[in-house]
């Protein structure tokens, strides 16, 4: 799967005053792993930057005079992005502001462009709910390093959240193992196809039984779990979880 890290710095919070963008960055991540190649560009709004939106970004209208229109880089990103699977913290926010700027030199938007959009600021929400999840917040419970961040950047803003998104989905998107090729490749599916022709039936399984201090062990754990619960634990009770009463197994070599 081919994801973009995405975001964005303008001159405003709304594009429908005539905010424009200032800066793209993306990060691109081919099967979970970050490939090196970036788009990166820093854009003439065509109009003053606001004050505050300069005191976050640093991006003045000095330092923007003689970069680039959007109009002037739109194929570009058109064609870095085209296919892929975006991810933006709080991606409204610069959908919006993209949508606008592909809108004003006639091309369509990024839900025709793209393959989907996930924003990690729901996903954080799901996961810490009413905790703070901005993205220096995540950074901060994740373990993400972002202390050379002193302005937001949107490139480096890119990198960090896909540190960050690998960290919140713990390294994986499902619960398959890829188990590619020496070219990293996978059949899609995240399993080997030649594994998933084994049958295991064949297999002769040796099953071992816990010995009498294990045994006497996790009687006194389950004692322990009956008086925390009111008596309401299962174990001693259910023919298939009580190890006193389930039917005998002979071990195999």
């Amino acid at each position: 799967m081919r994801q973009i890290f995405l975001d964005t710095e303008t001159t405003g919070l709304n594009p429908e005053t005539g905010d424009r963008i200032v800066e793209i960055g993306c990060v691109e991540m081919v099967n979970r792993r970050l490939t090196g190649r970036h788009f990166h560009e820093y854009l003439n709004p065509e109009r003053p930057g606001n004050e505050e939106a300069i005191k976050i970004h640093g991006l003045t209208d000095a330092f923007l005079a003689d970069k680039p229109v959007f109009r002037a880089v739109s194929q570009a990103f058109v064609d870095y992005v085209r296919g892929a699977e975006v991810i933006i913290h709080n991606a409204a926010f610069d959908i919006g502001f993209l949508n606008a700027e592909l809108k004003r030199i006639g091309l369509p938007p990024m839900s025709t462009l793209v393959s989907g959009v996930v924003d990690t600021l729901l996903m954080a929400r799901e996961q810490y709910p009413g905790k703070a999840n901005s993205l220096d917040a995540l950074c901060k419970r994740l373990e993400v390093d972002n202390t050379h961040r002193t302005l937001h950047g949107a490139l480096m803003d890119a990198e960090l959240l896909a540190e960050v998104y690998i960290r919140l989905t713990r390294g994986q998107n499902a619960l398959g193992i890829d188990a590619g090729g020496e070219d990293g490749a996978s059949d899609g599916h995240g399993v080997d196809e030649a594994l998933m022709q084994v049958d295991l039936s064949t297999f002769a399984l040796p099953v071992i039984r816990a010995s009498e201090s294990e045994a006497s062990a996790h009687a006194s754990v389950l004692t322990e779990l009956d008086k925390a619960s009111g008596g309401k634990t299962v174990w001693r009770t259910h023919p298939d979880l009580n190890p006193a009463t389930a039917p005998a197994t002979e071990a195999t070599a």
